[in-house]
This record gives C-alpha cells, structure tokens and sequence, in this order.
C-alpha cells in the first residue's frame, strides 16, 4: 500500500496547480484521474476545446475582418465539422503534453483509475484494466469538477440532440441549432455558431441571464449578438423536445415551436462526486453534487480532506480554480501563503467577448454608493478603425467620495485581456485620475479606459489639486534647532 502527504483526485486547473505546488515544496504528492489522459474537464471538453474552437471559427469565417470586406466575405468558403477539429486535437494534445511535463519536472505521481474513500485516509483505486489499488494519504484534494446535467425530459441521442461534451464530436455543422440555457456556456456556444452563419436560437426560462454581469453590459452584448443573427428569446419556458427525425422540435409553454437540424442542452452542470464514496468519510453534497468548504482554505468539515475548483460552486472558473488549488495544498502541507485576491476578472468567451472585474452598477446601487459611470467605445479610438470595429464598449464605475474605481465592464475583441488593466488598479485601490494621468500606447483598445476616466471625470467635482491657480499646502515649518 503506498502512502502520500497528499493525494489530489481530479487534474483540471485546481489539481493541477496544487500538485505543482506541492510538488516545490518537495512532498509525495499523487493525482489520481479516471480519465486515461490528464487535465480534467478543463481541457478535454471545457475550457480549452471552446475556446479553441472560437478561436478557429473567427479565423476561418473571416468574421473579424467582415466589416472592411463585406457580410460575405470568407476565409474558407465551405466550413465543415473536420475543420474545426483539426485545430482542437492539436491543440489538446499540446495541453496534455506541456501538463505531462509540469508533472514529471516536480516529481508528481500519477495514475489512471476511478477513487472512491473506503476510510478517512484511505482511498480505492479502480484502474481501466481492472485492478485495484489501496492507498493512504496524510490529506487528500477532491477537484474532480463537474459534469454535464442531463434531466430525463430531453432525449438525448448524442447526434442531433447532444450536451455540452457532445457538441465536440459533432460530424457536420447544422445548418439551424436550438441551445437550450442562456449560462456561459450556452452563449458561448450559441455566439460561436452565429458566426459560422448558422442560424441559432438561444432559449432561456428566465427572465434575465447572466445575471451577475452588469444589466447594462449585457444589454449591449444582447444588442450585438442579435445583430450577428442570434435569436435570444428569454421567459420561455420548454414544454417539450421531440426528435422528429429530420428536425428537432421544441415547444414553448407560451405556444410557440422552434425547429431546428440540432439541439444543444446547456442548462446547468452538476458536481462529479457521485462515485467518490464521501458517505465513508462523513461528507454530504448539495442538490448539486457541489461539496461546501471554508473559502478560506478550502478545508471540507472533515479537516484532512480539502475540495477546490468547480466541485464547490461558484464562481466556477479555470482562472479561480488555479488559484484554489495552489492556497488548498499550501494550508494542507502547513505552509504559509499569500492570500487571494478580492477582485478577480469573469471572462465570457463569447462573440462578442464579455469580461468584467469589480462591481456592477446593481451592486453598487444596492449598497448605496453615490457613483460616477464612465464610457468609452471602441469606434472611437484609432485602434478600433483599423480593426474595422463598429462596436465594443467599456464601462467604468468611480466613487464620487473617494474617486476609487469600483469596477469595470467590457464587451469587444479583447475583452478578456483588456480587463488586466481594470484588476490591477483595483487591487492597488487606484482612483479614476489613474486613467486621465497616465499615457497609454496609441493606437490601442486599452486607450478605451482613458476615454471612460475622463468621460467620468469630467462630471466629477474637481479634486483641489487639479484646480488651476490653486496653491499646494504648505509644508508645517520645521522648528529652529536649539543652541547648545
């Protein structure tokens, strides 16, 4: 039987980055995944594949450049499913091998097997062959992420009715999609299809989506993604899918029926903890499958078992999950670490992108801060007219008490980069003068932010030291030196 200082089960983002950082603290660290390849949901059929996936279509639909060349304009002229893939294995096989590598540089154990806990530091290891295997630990790491929800009302047939993981394989590209669920995987998917010109209809029973994005973000992303052609229909709530064969059929509760050649379910995913035994170790699940820890060290009610990354819920992000995972293995090998940061950048890979940090207008309201909103456009910077880009937008919220940045909010190309931008005066408490003090490269999209500080701060009452003509304080006179 072999023995562990940590067993981590599961090899997305945050397994993978508390097995490296145990691995630097030179401890005996295994991870243990039930698939035959590393790198957890994340990469095989999350976060990397739709992303990749994005990135190919806007390249071979040419759709960045459109707005020079024309609606019609293509890179490829016949875009099919094998095109797409293409660039996703490569791509996957690339992750594998560089986390392969990470692994093998910090000494960290690996294998391949189904975990269950049989007692509280021992855990049993089914492998594909069939074999068994004990093993001890002195902590252990559940990130074993989620997986697709699949409710019994919708027929799934892994061909013209498929999940989010299914969606991968798919042999041709429909020419019309229903997805179902307007989360970000389901506007991800349903922007991204939209650009291959596919017709899409996105339905969504509530009212709203994405509803920890700022309202007035999301109504200019909704602005956007109509005009690229994407049918969002919100309160809707499904009644019925049939496979009709030819075509899938959806009826709406409010009457109406969407046809369709494919549907895409992408409402809601569930916690991969069914299998793990946690009835032999005292620890119970949500609704949800989702296990509850202390955010601060991400220890479960069993001290010696932690959990981290999209198995505890919210905000469910790769870029989180990291950093749960390196704090997790640092507290459960007793080593000190800096703590997470409070301000950390949601990125919606959408067409087009969204990606915000801070707090959004309804927070802020709430809490009853008086504010000032800045806006700046990317048709109004020179870096956007080369880009040939009509639209995007980024929305800054200031303090009228303290000046301080309360958060930003961008829809565009590059969003998810711009945002770095937004974090970091954030964490460093700066102020809106930051943005109107401060050269930034020209031509580029980050000149947006200075555009939205001075359009806030030129509605802002006027700090005494900006005020022309007014003297700086003087310093208090320093007392004569005593003679001796």
């Amino acid at each position: 039987m072999s023995h562990y200082d940590l067993v981590i089960i599961g090899s997305g983002p945050a397994g993978k980055a508390a097995a490296i950082q145990a691995g630097k603290l030179k401890r005996r660290v295994l991870v243990i995944d039930r698939k035959d390849r590393l790198g957890g949901v994340s990469v095989h059929t999350g976060t990397i594949p739709s992303k990749t996936l994005r990135e190919t279509v806007l390249n071979l639909s040419g759709y960045r450049e459109r707005s020079f060349y024309g609606r019609s304009y293509r890179v490829k002229d016949e875009i099919k499913a094998g095109d797409l893939k293409a660039r996703l294995h490569m791509t996957l096989d690339h992750e594998v091998d560089a986390l392969e590598h990470q692994f093998v540089r910090n000494h960290v154990d690996t294998l391949n097997g189904e975990a269950s806990f049989v007692r509280p530091n021992e855990i049993r290891v089914v492998c594909d062959n069939g074999d068994t295997q004990s093993i001890t630990a002195e902590k252990f790491l559940i990130s074993t992420g989620t997986k697709t929800y699949r409710p019994d009302n919708i027929p799934f047939n892994g061909r013209t009715i498929v999940d989010s993981d299914e969606i991968l394989e798919l042999e041709q590209i429909p020419r019309s999609l229903i997805v179902v669920g307007a989360g970000v995987i389901g506007v991800e998917y349903a922007s991204m299809f939209a650009a291959l010109d596919v017709r899409v209809t996105m339905i969504e029973p509530r009212n709203t989506f994405l509803d920890y994005i700022d309202r007035y973000t999301i109504e200019e992303f909704t602005h956007q993604a109509r005009d690229n052609g994407l049918d969002i229909r919100l309160g809707s709530k499904i009644d019925k899918v049939e496979d009709r064969g030819d075509h899938i059929e959806v009826s709406l509760e409010n009457g109406r029926h969407v046809r369709a050649e494919m549907l895409l379910f992408a409402a809601g995913r569930m916690g991969a903890t069914s299998k793990l035994g946690l009835n032999s170790v005292g620890l119970e699940t949500d609704h949800r499958g989702r296990i509850e820890v202390d955010r601060k060290t991400y220890q479960t009610k069993v001290p010696h078992i932690y959990a981290a990354g999209d198995v505890i819920g919210h905000p469910s992000l790769a870029s989180t999950s990291l950093q749960q995972g390196r704090v997790a293995a640092c507290h459960a090998l007793e080593t000190p670490t800096l703590p997470e940061s409070p301000w950390f950048p949601y990125g919606i890979y959408s067409v087009p992108e969204i990606s915000t940090c801070g707090m959004s207008e309804e927070e802020i309201q709430e809490r009853e801060i008086p504010y000032e909103v800045g806006i700046g456009r990317f048709r109004d910077t020179s870096r956007g007219h080369i880009m040939g880009l009509h639209h995007g937008m980024l929305k800054m919220l200031v303090s009228l008490k303290t000046r301080r940045l309360l958060g930003v909010q961008i829809v565009g190309e590059g969003a998810t980069e711009l945002i770095h931008i937004a974090q970091a005066v954030l964490n460093l408490k700066g102020t809106v003068d930051y943005f109107v003090e401060n050269t930034f490269n020209y031509p580029t999209l980050a000149e947006a932010y200075r555009i939205a500080g001075l359009d806030a701060f030129n509605r802002m009452p006027i700090p005494d030291e900006f005020k022309v003509g007014k003297k700086p304080a003087k310093e208090p006179a320093k007392p004569a030196a005593k003679k001796k």
